[in-house]
């Protein structure tokens, strides 16, 4: 079984960014290309994928213990979307001890799963599972709360009576770069939109020039066909994430 890379984010770009100058003819041509186009071709492209792909977020869940008299708490930048807040119990406040110990729970699962020989089996412990989520919408279990995506401000909209409780936090979280780079769908498309950025930096430097002068009457740029390569590569690699070709999972069906 293969292990994961353990090249740092830099190395990784600049493995890419290499690549990237090799393709574009670099050694052979002289590029009118700096560090800093590499840089700024390469975050356009981490923010479009971003944007676009669902490929960039991972579903995470998270514990937070919440603080009496605390409504306003900052989660961390990755965060880009709370999809709900669980408690991890209901009714009354138990504090953080009880809370991770239900004994009807505990009886329930002892007396209709372990005991295979008692009637009941999984039918009735679905039944049970039913009250549970129905009791956890009536007496509090789901936490009412708005998130800020830009300032990452998470506002509870409950009045906690003690400190120590833990709540559950369901949310989408963003992939870091260095895994992005290293998937193999994600880390292709981001090389390949990259270039195309570039090959319309070097347009853009080449068409403000139509011929160079020399002896024999001068070389003309190709400043026009790469800024038209550009822009046509990026649009087929957009079309590629309407596809899913970067192993983003396509659309579910939807209820209700």
């Amino acid at each position: 079984m293969s292990t994961p890379s353990s090249l740092t984010l830099d190395e990784l770009k600049e493995a890419l960014f290499n690549n990237i100058r090799l393709r574009l003819g670099g050694d052979i041509i002289d590029l009118e290309l700096d560090p800093q186009h590499y840089e700024a071709a390469f975050n356009y492209a981490i923010k479009l994928y971003r944007q676009r792909a669902q490929n960039a977020t991972v579903e995470s869940y998270t514990l937070m213990t919440v603080v009496q008299n605390v409504y306003e708490y900052t989660l961390p930048s990755e965060f880009i979307n709370v999809r709900s807040l669980f408690r991890r119990t209901v009714g009354l406040e138990t504090g953080p001890s009880s809370a991770s110990f239900d004994p009807f729970s505990s009886a329930i699962l002892n007396t209709y799963l372990l005991n295979y020989n008692y009637t009941g089996g999984l039918a009735t412990y679905d039944f049970y599972a039913g009250y549970v989520e129905l009791a956890a919408r009536m007496f509090g279990g789901y936490v009412n709360y708005t998130f800020n995506p830009v300032t990452k401000m998470l506002r509870v909209v409950r009045d906690f009576k003690g400190t120590g409780e833990r709540i559950l936090i369901w949310a989408d979280v963003q992939r870091p770069e260095i895994e992005l780079l290293q998937d193999p769908g994600a880390g292709v498309w981001l090389g390949d939109f990259t270039l195309a950025v570039l090959k319309g930096i070097i347009g853009e430097a080449r068409e403000k020039f139509g011929t160079i002068a020399g002896p024999g009457g001068g070389t003309t740029l190709n400043g026009a066909a790469m800024k038209s390569e550009s822009k046509a590569l990026q649009e087929t690699l957009i079309e590629d994430l309407r596809k899913y070709q970067d192993y983003s999972q396509p659309l579910t069906w939807i209820q209700g």
